[in-house]
């Protein structure tokens, strides 16, 4: 008797704490209030007995096992009272409830009447419930059906082995029924802490196999008894567990398939679905994630690269499982799935399947980030040609224009002087004279900031050779400059001959500003349809290069036709490199 005490004292404790914790989390306040009468109840009962007032613990404990805890568990996870259905329900568990604690010879054929009324109560509310409250339905569902189980399994076993051989069965299930408030806190308070669909598909999955082979052992063992009319001896029945152990195996993938159809809807077998998949692919993330959602019955796939998400599909749910995209021995990203309903992970066949479809995916992932690459490249083109025309502006706004007015205003007043003051008008004529030869430099500085001439007249090596002997060190003495070129260069398109020679040129420059180089060298030449330049000098730094100006603008003027620069200080000197596609040659220098 101390022992069921003390259970039922720890079944009340553990029922008011769940209620205490589902109240404190504002939903189902009316279960939750319910629990912690329940849970009083079953103190008040403990103290009752254990200060002998016979007459007062037994309504006691009948008011928390039939009236209290059951309309916790109808109130649960909403009390829906004007729905007829919930209504009679409710009523049903109340009255069922009330005749147990004033009738006591009712309560054994009341508390079939609680079972009934509780499993219709799980069904109607299952059905009418939204994902959220379906998820705490899972949870009450699968403890109170649990020890449903457990309780009318021993009972049987039990009656039928004779009452002797189970003692204290009543301080067992107070200890099992810790579960039931338990899992009603987890509903509302957790119900994401585990995926309850994948333990109620096990659960029935275990609770079938059980009764099956129970069923099938007590039957047989039975006819045989009957038919020899004597017990069974050790050896048979040890036989006989054996041929059954065989079917255990068989028996849960059958029942699995079962219940997976009966709750969680018909699927495809994921491998046969697979074959799909390559054509459905394409180069929208979002398709691709859509198709293979629809071929393994998903309920959430994402693609992520760098923690963003780039593309999704579906409803993301709490229990997912990634898995890397890669494109040879490099991860562009990753792919996240949803698990789906019932499934504590993904089967081998699934995982098959999206190793299958993951270099599909991951070349999604890569076609979609080159697309993005080349629309940045494309408004770093726009956003170049737009500075140009502003730099235009500018310099014929703030140079050229004032110089012209200039001229206009001279013209004017030398045209006022030549009659009567030739002297002064010849003065203003060698002003205008002055004036137009600083114009005609201006315009000449504009053309060449557009295209160098020499390119036009002397080609792209004979432009850099140009310019580099004019270059000169710090100290003005002469920087002797060698350019190699192996081979004679093929057309190449303006763009393409542009950018090389101003490559060329800011890096030549940056030797003669910051390198103590003594000589330096260029070299040009073809290589797989790419122009390959290298600038070196024989200048040591022992620091690294400190990116500025300079090298911002030759990485853009890379960047702007297709190409790559890099740029580096080593021991031995300076190093510039550039490879710049050819491009087309028919728009090269004009005929």
């Amino acid at each position: 008797m101390t022992a069921v005490l003390v259970a039922a004292a720890v079944l009340g404790v553990a029922t008011t704490a769940s209620g205490w914790a589902i109240w404190q989390s504002g939903r189902s306040r009316a279960a939750a209030a319910l629990l912690v009468l329940g849970g009083v109840a079953l103190l008040l009962g403990c103290a009752a007995a254990v200060l002998e007032v016979d007459r007062a613990a037994p309504p006691v404990f009948r008011s928390a096992a039939f009236l209290l805890l059951p309309l916790a568990v109808v109130s649960y996870p909403r009390l829906s009272w004007r729905e007829p259905v919930s209504f009679v329900l409710l009523v049903v568990v109340a009255g069922a409830g009330v005749l147990s604690i004033v009738w006591e010879s009712a309560a054994d054929p009341m508390a079939y009447v609680l079972v009934v009324a509780l499993l219709l109560h799980a069904w109607w509310a299952y059905e009418r419930a939204d994902a959220r409250d379906r998820r705490a339905l899972a949870w009450s569902s699968l403890a109170w059906g649990s020890l449903g189980a457990v309780v009318a399994t021993t009972g049987l076993v039990a009656e039928s082995a004779g009452a002797g051989s189970f003692v204290g069965l009543g301080t067992v299930y107070l200890v099992l029924l810790l579960a039931g408030p338990a899992a009603m806190a987890v509903g509302v308070v957790r119900p994401d802490v585990v995926d309850v669909r994948g333990l109620v598909t096990r659960a029935v999955v275990a609770g079938g196999v059980f009764v099956v082979f129970l069923s099938v052992a007590l039957g047989l063992t039975s006819v045989v008894e009957a038919l020899q009319g004597a017990p069974l001896a050790v050896t048979p029945v040890v036989v006989l567990c054996g041929l059954l152990a065989f079917c255990v195996r068989p028996l849960q993938v059958l029942l699995r398939g079962i219940v997976d159809q009966l709750l969680f809807g018909d699927r495809p077998d994921p491998l046969a679905a697979a074959t799909s998949l390559a054509d459905r692919i394409g180069d929208d993330p979002a398709l691709a994630l859509g198709a293979v959602r629809e071929a393994l019955v998903l309920p959430y796939a994402s693609i992520r690269a760098g923690g963003e998400v780039l593309a999704a599909s579906g409803t993301e749910v709490t229990h997912t499982r990634v898995l890397p995209l890669r494109l040879g021995a490099d991860e562009v990203g990753e792919v996240v799935v949803g698990l789906r309903a019932g499934d504590l992970g993904l089967s081998p066949a699934d995982e098959d399947v999206l190793r299958i479809v993951a270099p599909l995916l991951a070349q999604t992932l890569r076609a979609r980030r080159m697309s993005r690459d080349l629309q940045r490249s494309r408004e770093a083109v726009v956003g170049a040609v737009e500075e140009e025309r502003r730099r235009l502006r500018r310099d014929l706004h703030d140079g050229l224009g004032p110089t012209l007015s200039g001229v206009a205003f001279a013209t004017d007043a030398a045209r006022n002087q030549v009659r009567t003051d030739p002297g002064r008008a010849e003065e203003l004529l060698a002003q205008l004279r002055a004036t137009t030869a600083d114009a005609i430099t201006e315009i000449r500085r504009l053309v060449e900031g557009l295209r160098p001439p020499a390119l036009d007249e002397l080609g792209l090596e004979g432009a850099i050779r140009q310019h580099a002997a004019t270059l000169h060190s710090a100290s003005g003495v002469p920087l002797p400059v060698t350019v190699d070129v192996p081979a004679p260069l093929p057309s190449l398109s303006a763009a393409t001959e542009v950018a090389a020679y101003r490559i060329v040129v800011e890096a030549l420059t940056n030797v003669v500003r910051h390198a103590a180089a003594s000589r330096a060298s260029v070299s040009l030449r073809v290589d797989d349809g790419h122009l390959a330049l290298a600038v070196h000098d024989d200048g040591p730094m022992a620091a690294g290069w400190v990116p500025g100006v300079g090298l911002s603008s030759m990485r853009e003027r890379s960047a702007q036709v297709g190409g790559t620069l890099t740029a580096r200080a080593t021991a031995h000197g300076g190093v510039v490199e550039a490879s710049i596609p050819l491009g087309d040659g028919g728009a090269g220098r004009p005929t």
